[in-house]
C-alpha cells in the first residue's frame, strides 16, 4: 500500500513539472545541455538559508556520488540529511538510476525518458526542478506561498551520470533555485579531460587535485599523467615512487609515494578516473627483452597500491619503427599486458572499486602524417589484434591538429575501431614565454604551431576520447578547460567566445576570482604575444596625431589606465588573499600580470611627459620563471621572461623613448 502511495506522488509531481514547459531562459549552465526546459512561471521562491535537504539515494548511487551531493547542498547553505524515505513535509533530492524502479525511477514515469535509449552518447541523465505545494495541489495560490519545499530529482543511466547531473544542479543553485527546470542531458565524447604530457615542470600536487574539483564541476572525467619530466614516467618507469624527497626535487616536480595517493584519493571524489602511464620508450618493442610484461606489471602493481585504477603505455617521441616485427611486437605487448591485468584485477567477482579500467596506449606514430600513406596505414593496420577496449591515440595528421571528423575517420578506418584523441592546446612547451587564455579561435592564432583557420567541427563523431595537453600554468588553463568541457560534452552547441566568457568567470575555485571576473577580460587581451587587437588602433592613431603635429594621447592613456588598474586590483587581492587556490593562480600569472603592470605604467608616464626611470623589460626578476624541459637524462631547469604584449606595446614604449630623447 505505500509502495502506491510513493508512486502516486511521484507520478503527480512527475505529470505537473513537464506541463507548460518552455525553452530555459533563466539558467545558465555549461557545459551546455542539450536539452533544457522550465515552466513559464516561478514556482517557488530560493530555498531559504539553513534549510534541510533530504537526500534519497537508491542503491545503486555509489557513496562518492551521495558525497558530492552533501558538498553541494552544505557548500550553499542548507543543511543535508539522508534518509531511505523522502521528507513528506520538506524539501528532497532523489538520486536513482533509470530502469532501477526504485523512488527516483518512479518519480520520472511520465517523463520523455528516450535520453536513455540514445545511441553512442554517454552520461545520460535527467535533471529536474519541482515545488511540493504546487504539484501536490495544483492551486494557483500555491505560487505565492513562501515555504513552498523543494523536490529534486536525478536520474542517470548509472551512478556516474548522476555525479554529472549534479554539476549541473550545483551550478543552478549557485545562481538561486526559482523556477521548475527539466534537463535531459548526456555527453557527446565518452572520456573528455587532460592528459599532462608535455614538456615542462609536472604540476605539483596541489594545482592537480584543485583541478579535479574543477573537472568535477564542470562534467571532465578524465585525467592521464604521463609528465614528461617525472624520472618515474620515463627514466626509472619500471622503479617504485620513492618515499620521501628533497626540497629541490619537489620544486622540479618529483612525487612521493603518499603525494600520489592523496591524488589518486582526490581524483576518486570528483568522480575524475585517473590514469597512471609508463614511457618505456624503444624497450617495449625491443625483441632481447623477454621479461617486459613482468616489469611494467611490476611497476603497475605498486602504482596499484597507491590508489590508480587505470594505465596507459606511452612510446611516443622514441622514433617510428618500420620493420613489421617490431609493430607486430608492440601490438603483441599490448594485448598481453592487456590481458595480464585482466587476469590479475578483472576475474569474476571482484568488487567494481578494485578493478582496472582498460588500458591507453599512445603509439610511436601518433600523428599520421610523418610517413607515407601506405605506410602510416600499415603502421596502424598492425594495431587492429588489440582488444577493442584499449584506447588507441592520435593527434591527428600533425601534432598540433585540431579534432576533426577527417582524421578520426581516416584512422578508425585503419584501426578498423574508433580512436581517441590526444589534442596539444593549450599545451606552450614550445612557446614557453606565451599564454593560451584567450577564445579558442583567438588560441588558435596565437599558437604558431596550429593551423590559424582550424575550426572545431559542429558535430565530432568517431571518437571515444578528447584530452586536452595544457599549459604549464595549471591555473591558468582552467579559462581553455573549460571551453573543451563545453565543446567535447554538446560539440554542436558550442559558441566559441560565450563559452570563452563563461570560463572566464569561472576560472576560480573562490569567489575572489570571481568578482575580479571584469578585471581579468580587462587584461586577458594584454597578456597574450600578440596583443596587437587590443592596442594597435590606439598606438596608430596616437602615431597619426603626433605625425600631424597634434598629439592626441586621451584614449590611449584611458585605456592604458584601465588596463593597469586591472593589474593592480588582481595583483594586490590575489596576494593578501588566503586561499591556496588564488595563491596558486597568482604564481602562474605574476610573471605576465607584472609585466603589463610596468609597461602600462612606463607608458602612462612617457606619454604624460613625465619621463619615469626605464625598466629592464627582459631581465628584471618580476618577469622571470623557470622551466624544466627534457626528458630523461636531458631533463634540465632553464629561467625565462614572459612575454605579454610583444607585438605592439613593447615596442611602442621603445618608440616613445626614441621621441623622448629627440
Amino acid at each position: 500500500m505505500k509502495r502506491i502511495s510513493v508512486l502516486f506522488v511521484a507520478l503527480t509531481i512527475a505529470a505537473s513539472l513537464f506541463s507548460n514547459m518552455a525553452v530555459s531562459q533563466s539558467y545558465r549552465i555549461y557545459p551546455v545541455p542539450h536539452r533544457m526546459a522550465e515552466a513559464d512561471y516561478q514556482v517557488f521562491s530560493n530555498i531559504p538559508s539553513g534549510s534541510q535537504l533530504n537526500i534519497v539515494a537508491e542503491k545503486g548511487i555509489d557513496e562518492v556520488t551521495v558525497r558530492r551531493a552533501e558538498q553541494i547542498i552544505v557548500e550553499h547553505g542548507y543543511l543535508a540529511s539522508k534518509s531511505d524515505k523522502p521528507s513528506k513535509t520538506g524539501n528532497n533530492l532523489f538520486l536513482g538510476i533509470s530502469g532501477s524502479k526504485g523512488i527516483a525511477d518512479l518519480m520520472a514515469l511520465v517523463v520523455d525518458k528516450s535520453v536513455f535509449d540514445m545511441e553512442n552518447v554517454y552520461d545520460r541523465h535527467i535533471l529536474c526542478v519541482a515545488a511540493r505545494g504546487f504539484f501536490e495541489n495544483n492551486r494557483s495560490d500555491a505560487l505565492h506561498k513562501k515555504d513552498i519545499e523543494a523536490q529534486i530529482l536525478v536520474l542517470g543511466e548509472n551512478t556516474d551520470a548522476v555525479f554529472c547531473g549534479l554539476a549541473s544542479l550545483e551550478q543552478i543553485m549557485d545562481q538561486g533555485i526559482n523556477h521548475s527546470v527539466i534537463i535531459c542531458d548526456w555527453a557527446d565524447v565518452k572520456h573528455r579531460g587532460v592528459i599532462e604530457g608535455y614538456y615542462g615542470v609536472p604540476y605539483s600536487a596541489e594545482v592537480t587535485k584543485d583541478l579535479f574539483r574543477f573537472m568535477a564541476k564542470y562534467k571532465l572525467n578524465t585525467y592521464m599523467y604521463g609528465a614528461k619530466s617525472d624520472p618515474y614516467h620515463s627514466r626509472y618507469w619500471s622503479e617504485p615512487y620513492p618515499t620521501s624527497i628533497t626540497p629541490e626535487q619537489e620544486k622540479v616536480g618529483y612525487l612521493t609515494q603518499e603525494m600520489m595517493k592523496d591524488i589518486t584519493s582526490v581524483a576518486k571524489e570528483c568522480k575524475v578516473d585517473f590514469i597512471w602511464a609508463i614511457h618505456p620508450g624503444k624497450a617495449f618493442a625491443d625483441p632481447e627483452n623477454k621479461d617486459i610484461i613482468q616489469q611494467i606489471m611490476g611497476k603497475f602493481e605498486s602504482m596499484y597500491e597507491l590508489g590508480v585504477r587505470q594505465f596507459g603505455v606511452f612510446v611516443d617521441d622514441v622514433g617510428v619503427p618500420s620493420d613489421t616485427k617490431v609493430l607486430k611486437l608492440c601490438a603483441d605487448n599490448l594485448a598481453a599486458l592487456q590481458n595480464a591485468i585482466d587476469q590479475k584485477w578483472n576475474r569474476p567477482g571482484v568488487s567494481p572499486a578494485d578493478t582496472v579500467k582498460p588500458l591507453q596506449y599512445v603509439p610511436q606514430l601518433y600523428a599520421y602524417s610523418w610517413v607515407d600513406e601506405e605506410k602510416a596505414k600499415a603502421f596502424f593496420e598492425t594495431l587492429k589484434p588489440v582488444p577493442e577496449k584499449v584506447d588507441i591515440y592520435i593527434t591527428g595528421a600533425n601534432v598540433w591538429s585540431v579534432p576533426n571528423n577527417y582524421d578520426i575517420a581516416k584512422v578508425n578506418g585503419w584501426l578498423g575501431k574508433r580512436t581517441s584523441w590526444w589534442w596539444n592546446y593549450l599545451c606552450n612547451d614550445s612557446d614557453v614565454t606565451k599564454l593560451f587564455i584567450a577564445d579558442a579561435y583567438t588560441n588558435f592564432r596565437d599558437e604558431t604551431h596550429i593551423f590559424s583557420t582550424s575550426s572545431l567541427e559542429e558535430n565530432l563523431a568517431g571518437t571515444n576520447s578528447i584530452i586536452v595537453n595544457p599549459m604549464q600554468q595549471g591555473m591558468l588553463s582552467r579559462i581553455g578547460l573549460f571551453s573543451t568541457a563545453d565543446y567535447t560534452w554538446n560539440t554542436s552547441a558550442f559558441n566559441n567566445y560565450r563559452s570563452w566568457e563563461a570560463a572566464v568567470r569561472s576560472v576560480g575555485s573562490s569567489a575572489l576570482l570571481a568578482d575580479l571576473s571584469e578585471d581579468l577580460f580587462n587584461i586577458i587581451p594584454a597578456l597574450r604575444y600578440y596583443d596587437n587587437d587590443k592596442f594597435e588602433y590606439l598606438v596608430t592613431r596616437y602615431k597619426q596625431s603626433v605625425e600631424k603635429g597634434k598629439p592626441a594621447p586621451g584614449s590611449l592613456i584611458a585605456e592604458l589606465k584601465k588596463v593597469n588598474a586591472s593589474c593592480s586590483r588582481i595583483e594586490k587581492n590575489l596576494v593578501l588573499s588566503s586561499k591556496l587556490s588564488d595563491a596558486l593562480f597568482y604564481r602562474d600569472i605574476s610573471p605576465w600580470l607584472l609585466k603589463v603592470k610596468a609597461m602600462t605604467e612606463e607608458a602612462i608616464g612617457l606619454l604624460e611627459g613625465k619621463n619615469p626611470a626605464p625598466v629592464d623589460y627582459e631581465n628584471d626578476p618580476r618577469f622571470r620563471f623557470e622551466i624544466l624541459g627534457g626528458m630523461g637524462e636531458h631533463i634540465k631547469m632553464a629561467e625565462r621572461t614572459a612575454e605579454p604584449s610583444a607585438k605592439c606595446l613593447l615596442p611602442f614604449i621603445y618608440w616613445l623613448r626614441e621621441q623622448a630623447a629627440k
